[in-house]
């Protein structure tokens, strides 16, 4: 099997600029796809397009909101003009939408599903449009890939609209699959566990943050490439018969 499975293959990837995102972009780059990293922090981007492209990679930074409906078809318009029409569509935009229900305002249960959800939705309609009308989906090569998290699964004490919001994502990348399966656009997901990252670092530190990861039956936290072989799976020609799937990577943390 070729070390660079991707080749010839655009992928774009939400969320980009920092995080599992970043980490996405220069996996995908170093499997032959060229990478569209769409996040709101410019600054970020750029710098990560610059690293992929010294590696030999080609990449574009595109700005982009995905609570910003009308801007996800331009952006993916833009990507297609630069680097080809896109093959993957990696979802991985979110935000965690902390709160305890009683007091969590309003404001961060809706931003919680217009981001985690709706984004979702109308970034995975307008890659589906594209993969259609470009032909990639009709060769078999259309791939919707949609971070969603063991919250989704299971209960969080905290967490009960991202908890809700996860959940939908599920829920959605099931229907979308089953759907969108006549037309050939592969829909999955990866239901991640904890990871350490730029988001949840700080909580970790804590002292109630290590009396979690002690409570994990393996006590730990998972490494960064943790999500590598089930994103590269579902990303490329081997997911050629799976569409509709679940994959929690997540170390036993939801047992």
């Amino acid at each position: 099997m070729s070390n660079r499975p991707l080749a010839n293959r655009t992928a774009f990837i939400t969320g980009a600029s920092s995080g599992l995102g970043l980490h996405f972009a220069h996996l995908l780059s170093d499997a032959g796809a060229n990478v569209v990293l769409a996040a709101r922090r410019t600054d970020r981007l750029e710098a990560a397009v610059t690293a992929i492209r010294a590696n030999g990679g080609e990449a574009l930074a595109v700005a982009l909101d995905v609570t910003d409906v009308d801007a996800i078809g331009p952006a993916m318009d833009a990507a297609q003009a630069a680097l080809g029409p896109i093959s993957i569509l990696v979802n991985n935009a979110g935000v965690s939408g902390d709160g305890a229900a009683l007091s969590l305002p309003a404001a961060v249960f809706d931003q919680t599903f217009d981001v985690n959800v709706r984004g979702v939705f109308m970034a995975a309609r307008e890659a589906a449009k594209r993969m259609l009308d470009s032909g990639v989906a009709a060769a078999g090569d259309a791939r919707i890939v949609n971070i969603a998290s063991i919250a989704g699964l299971t209960q969080l004490p905290g967490l009960t609209a991202y908890c809700a919001s996860k959940a939908a994502v599920i829920s959605l990348t099931q229907g979308l699959a089953r759907e969108w399966a006549k037309r050939h656009i592969a829909v999955n997901a990866i239901a991640p566990g904890y990871i350490e990252t730029e988001i949840n670092a700080d909580w970790f530190a804590t002292d109630a943050g290590k009396a979690q990861i002690e409570s994990f039956p393996r006590r730990r936290l998972m490494d960064g490439d943790a999500l590598d072989q089930a994103l590269l799976l579902l990303a490329g020609p081997a997911a050629r018969f799976i569409t509709g799937s679940i994959i929690a990577v997540d170390d036993g943390q939801s047992l």
